[in-house]
């Protein structure tokens, strides 16, 4: 059981992971898109963007276009609601990263703790002894 507990938080700390590289990758191109050019045509400049070559193997390239949209729906939004927001766009993928850490924390502190708590399970005793 105490395998299955590290197994399960292997696999959602490297699905978390890779969830967050992708967004910081398509949140850093965003913002140069949105940087060089007018908004409008960095709506068009989303369905573009190459899916990059260690990515195409474990990820669905409609997943990523629809991760790309919300991304850029989101940088539109900062946009018009702080214009002057140039400057704090820096700062969103160290922002992410610190949620990463704070999400990988608390996966690992409840793996900790379902380990601490099979291991406090008493073991059935076996029949032949008494």
């Amino acid at each position: 059981m105490k395998i299955a507990v590290w197994l399960v938080f292997f696999l959602l700390a490297v699905l978390w992971t890779g969830l967050v590289a992708i967004s910081v990758q398509a949140t850093e191109w965003l913002l140069t898109a949105a940087d060089g050019a007018q908004v409008g045509d960095a709506v068009t400049q989303a369905a573009q963007w190459p899916l990059p070559a260690w990515l195409a193997f474990w990820v669905d390239p409609a997943w990523v276009q629809a991760l790309q949209e919300s991304w850029l729906g989101m940088v539109q939004w900062l946009e018009q609601v702080l214009p002057g927001a140039a400057g704090l766009m820096g700062w969103i993928a160290p922002l992410m990263w610190i949620g990463w850490g704070l999400v990988m924390l608390v996966l690992l502190l409840l793996a900790l703790l379902a380990h601490g708590l099979i291991g406090r399970m008493k073991k059935p005793r076996s029949l032949g002894r008494a």
